[in-house]
């Protein structure tokens, strides 16, 4: 019986405003590299998860300023290579360049608030296990989500990052539940679904734009708002 549901943060609960392909589109376009901003959203996830897993070697907090450098330099690279466009390195500076000079606003997806009340009302724990390198309490309070949270955890208080087991024990281990007894939601395979089963949580993906269409349908859902009839 499933006692608690935690959740990622990036792109599970907030994600950008405007959305980061858009930036990356307008560079593409002053390079005249015509394309869509929708294309580019499958190559984001995909080097989201390149980017998690390396940040859970070595957390950006224990990375000098050139491997940071470094690492976003690959991480731009594998958004190109994923959308078929040849990783040129004056082309990811620009794209750099440009990503840092944008102004990128963290907003709450839609289905968060509607969701989160329909669990609170099936006297579900709640809670966050994210890889923020940062205390999150106050982005958190701000978009109205801190007050459903019993638990937040993030990978600079656990001294883990997702997709180690550690983290996802510690959380459960907040709640005071078995990890049999908890949920966990993330749009990321390995590092989300992968990293909590094998901590023992049962897990879901959240695939909004329906990129994984190897993922069984019991395995995932589209929205948060098939949480509540997944319970």
């Amino acid at each position: 019986m499933i006692k608690a549901i935690f959740f990622d943060l990036y792109h599970t609960l907030i994600g950008y405003d405007p959305p980061r392909e858009d930036a990356i589109v307008a560079t593409l376009d002053r390079a005249g590299i015509k394309l869509s901003a929708r294309s580019l959203r499958r190559p984001l996830v995909t080097a989201d998860e390149f980017f998690y897993r390396e940040t859970a070697k070595k957390p950006l907090a224990q990375r000098n300023e050139a491997e940071t450098q470094n690492l976003w330099v690959k991480y731009q690279a594998t958004v190109l290579k994923e959308a078929g466009i040849e990783p040129r390195p004056e082309l990811i500076r620009a794209i750099l360049a440009d990503m840092q000079k944008s102004k990128f606003n963290l907003v709450l997806f839609e289905d968060v608030l509607p969701a989160l009340s329909a669990l609170r009302g099936k006297d579900l724990i709640l809670g966050l296990i994210s890889n923020a390198d940062k205390d999150v309490t106050g982005l958190l309070e701000k978009l109205g989500v801190a007050p459903y949270m019993q638990v937040i955890l993030t990978s600079q208080q656990a001294g883990a990052s997702k997709p180690s087991p550690e983290i996802f024990r510690q959380g459960v281990k907040r709640a005071k539940l078995s990890p049999h007894e908890a949920l966990y939601v993330g749009d990321q395979w390995v590092v989300d679904v992968q990293g909590a089963r094998d901590a023992g949580l049962k897990a879901l993906l959240l695939d909004r734009g329906g990129y994984f269409e190897e993922v069984p349908p019991d395995e995932k859902i589209s929205s948060l708002s098939e949480l509540p009839d997944r319970i």
